[in-house]
């Protein structure tokens, strides 16, 4: 992509001084989501400013997390940066294995960083991954299938209104289900959302004493909810669907609510790739009435593995990406409402950004998650798709496995909730939780 040198001056941004003696070739290892696809298609602009190069290797979700955390766990040396989020930075930042970003320079203004996103990508104080972008979750639907249904989405909705909506929605001769939701294996494709959603029904995984909370009501009423609403209205093979297989469906008018990552409305309201742009519209994620609600929070963030023999030239492109400066290029480039979101202050005082229609929606959706209290009754876990352990990755991994097959019609919910139950308290037993 060509950028003219007026283009470059408008959108510099102060690098930090290097000493570097020689142009770098950076190894950069991200997820296959629209905000770093774009990047990349922006990174001749960093390379103008700094010599540097960058080699992609853009990688699907779940592929992704495993080969980022084999290469940093067995010091591979892979990758000069690595796109990680708020689960595995602070456990790889108290391992040593990140270089910690606190020296960066003063006009990237690490302050203007939002506090829920700092606080998320830090340990002990100490900043180890800087957000490209941030999100919460919250629900997308399709205004004109909901007025066709007589029905008004609340600002602060239900479930049980959720699943109303999506049955007076679903259309199946003309291939428009009611809620696309993801159910793709994976702590953090279905795994992530399942475990939102069973926040706002009163569940937990784990009691304060570390004990697996599987086999209690509040877990069989999340699955057995999320079986009985999707089989009602959602898509053929919702097992299989993620984040990009339901972008996809709702882009392509198939969906009437989709509930995912806030970060999907620029996306969906996008008239370049969605057919139903301008009929979209957006409310907080669901709840239950019981104090909490179904939205998680995360941000996609970029760090550096401790060893990298480029660690100058890396911290130049970090800055470079989750800048204020690289906002302002997006936007000269594509228009607001495509910029990064979530991560800064800034953004959410700019009067530009304030007129994008889901810009306060994604900001509450944000402010409104609690990691530290996740949950209606008391965990010893921070998180709120996860629990910020070492142990729980691999394992949540396991139990999406079983609630997939569930959505497969493979076997039952009791089935699925025993093995998770199984699976869980085995795992923490062995890691000497228990």
């Amino acid at each position: 992509m060509y950028f003219s040198k007026a283009l470059c001056a408008a959108s510099a941004i102060a690098i930090i001084a290097t000493g570097a003696a020689q142009a770098e070739t950076l190894t950069i290892a991200t997820v296959n989501n629209g905000d770093m696809i774009r990047m990349q298609g922006l990174t001749d602009d960093f390379t103008a400013k700094t010599g540097h190069e960058v080699e992609w290797v853009t990688l699907e979700e779940n592929v992704l997390r495993q080969r980022v955390t084999t290469d940093i766990s067995t010091k591979g040396g892979a990758f000069d940066i690595m796109t990680i989020g708020m689960y595995e930075t602070p456990i790889w930042g108290a391992n040593g294995w990140l270089v910690p970003l606190d020296d960066l320079s003063d006009d990237y203004n690490v302050d203007d960083i939002l506090p829920a996103m700092a606080g998320g990508l830090s340990y002990d104080g100490t900043l180890y991954a800087a957000p490209f972008y941030g999100e919460s979750s919250m629900v997308m639907y399709r205004t004109d299938l909901m007025e066709a249904a007589g029905l008004e989405m609340p600002k602060a909705p239900t479930w049980s209104f959720i699943r109303e909506a999506a049955a007076a929605m679903t259309d199946r001769d003309n291939e428009i289900n009611g809620i696309c939701i993801r159910g793709k294996a994976g702590w953090g494709e279905g795994g992530a959302f399942i475990t939102a959603m069973s926040n706002s029904f009163g569940a937990r995984w784990f009691d304060e004493d570390w004990n697996a909370q599987f086999d209690t009501q509040p877990w069989k009423d999340t699955l057995e909810f999320y079986v009985g609403m999707m089989n009602e209205s959602g898509p053929p093979g919702y097992a299989t669907n993620g984040f990009n297989e339901n972008l996809s469906l709702f882009q392509q008018g198939k969906c009437g609510m989709w509930i995912d990552a806030t970060v999907a409305a620029s996306f969906v309201t996008n008239p370049n790739d969605s057919t139903v742009a301008d009929s979209v519209s957006f409310a907080l994620a669901p709840d239950n009435g019981l104090g909490k609600r179904s939205n998680w929070l995360w941000a996609w963030a970029l760090a550096i593995p401790a060893g990298t023999q480029k660690e100058a030239a890396a911290k130049e492109f970090v800055e470079w990406a989750t800048s204020t400066g690289y906002i302002e290029l997006v936007a000269e480039n594509e228009g607001w409402a495509n910029v990064p979101p979530g991560a800064r202050t800034s953004l959410y005082e700019n009067p530009n950004y304030l007129e994008v229609p889901f810009a306060q929606m994604t900001l509450d959706s944000i402010l409104s998650a609690d990691p530290k209290n996740p949950t209606v009754d008391p965990v010893p876990y921070v998180g709120i798709q996860f629990a910020a352990i070492p142990e729980f990755a691999g394992i949540a991994t396991e139990v999406s496995q079983e609630f997939s097959a569930v959505y497969a019609g493979q076997q039952s919910i009791d089935e699925a909730l025993a093995k998770a139950q199984a699976i869980t308290n085995d795992a923490m037993e062995a890691a000497g939780y228990r």
